[in-house]
């Protein structure tokens, strides 16, 4: 990765930090530009295997459509309801397109240890069902940017419990 990370340090996970959380985390939000340059986010299932981020996408999307237009993708992962809970991290870059398009099975090594996690993590089996709708687009980011304020001390009269609905 290229991008450094100069502000919020104390706040930053440390990459063992970052790699736990990206591994645990379900759902991403992913920002793509249109030809007409107007940004598009959409949530969207994930793979992290240590080193890049691995989107299974409708080839049939904006986003599909969009990332074929311009490959740079910003993607933004993230948790916690107080401010006090609050971690997340932004990874952005280029996207690559692997495999067929759209992904229907055909022997891939480079997606066997991606769609092997993907599995895993969505549908609690060791084979990815298949159905001729997705493909895989892998980030390897060019700049993460990452925070847990559960690092940080909360100024004095601050809330670090999550608000309670009144009435």
């Amino acid at each position: 990765m290229t991008g450094t990370q100069r502000r919020g340090r104390g706040a930053m996970m440390s990459p063992a930090e970052l790699d736990a959380f990206l591994t645990g985390q379900r759902t991403c939000r992913a920002a793509t530009t249109g030809r007409d340059g107007r940004p598009h986010v959409s949530a969207l299932w994930f793979a992290w295997d240590g080193r890049a981020l691995w989107l299974y996408s409708l080839t049939r999307s904006r986003r599909w459509a969009d990332l074929r237009h311009d490959p740079r993708l910003a993607v933004v992962v993230d948790d916690g309801l107080a401010y006090g809970e609050l971690r997340g991290a932004e990874l952005s870059g280029a996207v690559a397109f692997v495999g067929e398009v759209p992904r229907t099975g055909e022997p891939c090594p480079e997606l066997a240890a991606p769609e092997r996690l993907f599995a895993a993590k969505y549908f609690g089996a060791g084979d990815l069902p298949h159905d001729g709708r997705h493909a895989w687009l892998r980030l390897v980011p060019e700049s993460v940017v990452s925070w847990d304020f559960r690092k940080l001390a909360l100024p004095p009269g601050a809330r670090a419990e999550r608000p309670r609905p009144e009435g």
